[in-house]
């Protein structure tokens, strides 16, 4: 990629004049901000700007308009597609720094949060008021990130991803102006729909500075399960029939044979190395108990072998830990490579055959690769290990991840159901919304017609 045409100096003297030593021009920070967790080569912004408001966001913004220099926005780095890559250089705005929650509001069951907040700093604050925020993506991001990604996790069957999650955010725009969409109530049909147009636009349309999200009331237990099965059919076919039997399940995550033998080497476990399902339940205690007999029949049926429950904290962590470690594990058992992580999604009818195709294809391309998932909605990903410069080793795992995301689609599905297209997945977005590129060019050029947003992702 070729570094945009801008007076750099002209620039950073006027960034410095407003954010004093909040602005860096050091390699090693100017690196750490220039990739995210994904697989794609570092690409370092000129400048990194760290913000602690709104309006010094605004500010950096609209001086970046002036210039016509790319502004790209930073949280925690975790995203998995290439998202805070400075691709054309430019000025990367470091939102950590704006990590203030503002106010909970326990009577309406909403916060506001600045988009530097992380998710488990928010559980922590919000500990002692009977209220949590259950989107979970696994890593710990900052909220701002989450909601400019989309992002969701091993809750949403039950709670929603964040587009179900935000009530209103604050964001700038390409020319620095700052906008407040959504509201408290929560319903509205007023005007169009722009608060949803921001959350998942990946940081191409505009920068949030600032949320409001729905809160829920902590269940009064939680308890989680594991079931192993015979196949993945008939662990498939006995989560649908969890979810058409209505059993409230919070969490229903998928592990294959090759994760969970991954996670027994690596954590010393002894889990049955079979397909897996790992559940959460949450409720009263005897609504919690029903819930867990629904299941335990219905898995009986359909090849379960055998549930175990786990109802105290101690028992459910340590239950939990093959999931939470999968990513760890099949990283131990790939010393000195880096993972290509991936993900798609197929509606739950296609996702036994989805994962048996995958699985197939690795196999005759000589990939080893675990699969897991979000069973309950269909999402599942794989993470393909390469040895740094093997270009051949790279060209046969992004070829197996092409095959998969195109199954994916022609199942129905889609290419990503979580991590976004950032970088990565960006010519995937023609094949699946043929009829609706012209209408997403269009609103990008009206609301960044200099193409400053981010730009050279999604689109």
């Amino acid at each position: 990629m070729t570094k945009r045409a801008f007076d750099l100096d002209a620039l950073s003297a006027e960034l410095g004049d407003i954010l004093g030593d909040r602005l860096s021009t050091s390699q090693a920070i100017r690196e750490q901000h220039g990739q995210d967790e994904s697989f794609h080569p570092c690409a370092a912004p000129d400048l990194v700007a760290f913000a602690h408001s709104t309006e010094d966001v605004s500010k950096i913004v609209t001086l970046c308009a002036k210039y016509k220099a790319p502004v790209i926005a930073f949280g925690a780095g975790t995203a998995l597609e290439g998202h805070v890559n400075a691709i054309y250089g430019g000025v990367c705005i470091d939102l950590s720094q704006m990590d203030a929650v503002v106010q909970v509001r326990p009577e309406d069951m909403d916060v506001t949060v600045q988009a530097g907040v992380k998710r488990r700093q928010l559980e922590e604050y919000l500990r002692d008021t009977g209220l949590h925020f259950p989107v979970d993506p696994g890593a710990d991001a900052t909220l701002g990130g989450m909601a400019a990604t989309g992002a969701s996790g091993t809750t949403t069957l039950r709670y929603g991803a964040m587009k179900e999650n935000v009530l209103a955010l604050k964001a700038v725009l390409a020319d620095g102006s700052i906008v407040e969409l959504g509201g408290r109530a929560r319903k509205s049909s007023a005007g169009y729909d722009l608060l949803h147009l921001l959350v998942g636009s990946e940081g191409t349309l505009g920068i949030i500075t600032e949320l409001t999200l729905r809160l829920y009331g902590r269940p009064e237990v939680e308890a989680s399960g594991v079931c192993a099965f015979d196949t993945v059919q008939n662990m498939v076919d006995a989560v649908t029939l969890a979810i058409q039997c209505e059993i409230p399940l919070a969490r229903m995550e998928l592990m294959d044979e090759l994760a969970i033998f991954a996670v027994n080497h690596y954590a010393g476990l002894e889990n049955e190395v079979a397909p897996t399902l790992f559940l959460e339940f949450h409720g009263t205690e005897a609504s919690v108990a029903d819930d867990q007999c629904r299941f335990v029949e219905i898995a009986d049926e359909l090849g379960g072998k055998g549930f175990k429950a786990a109802t105290s904290p101690e028992e459910r962590k340590k239950l939990w830990r093959a999931r939470h470690e999968a990513l760890y594990a099949a990283k131990a058992l790939n010393p000195g490579k880096k993972g290509l992580i991936t993900d798609v999604c197929v509606p739950i009818s296609q996702l036994a055959q989805s994962i048996a195709d995958t699985r197939q294809d690795f196999d005759d391309h000589g990939i080893l690769a675990a699969v897991v998932g979000h069973v309950g909605d269909g999402n599942y990903h794989t993470t393909l290990w390469v040895e740094p410069g093997d270009e051949a080793a790279l060209k046969t795992a992004e070829d197996a991840v092409n095959r998969m995301v195109e199954r994916a689609i022609a199942a129905g599905g889609t290419c990503t159901g979580e991590h976004g297209i950032g970088l990565g997945k960006r010519q995937f977005l023609q094949e699946e919304h043929p009829s609706a590129m012209a209408m997403m060019r269009t609103i990008k050029a009206a609301l960044d017609p200099d193409n400053i947003m981010n730009p050279g992702k999604v689109l």
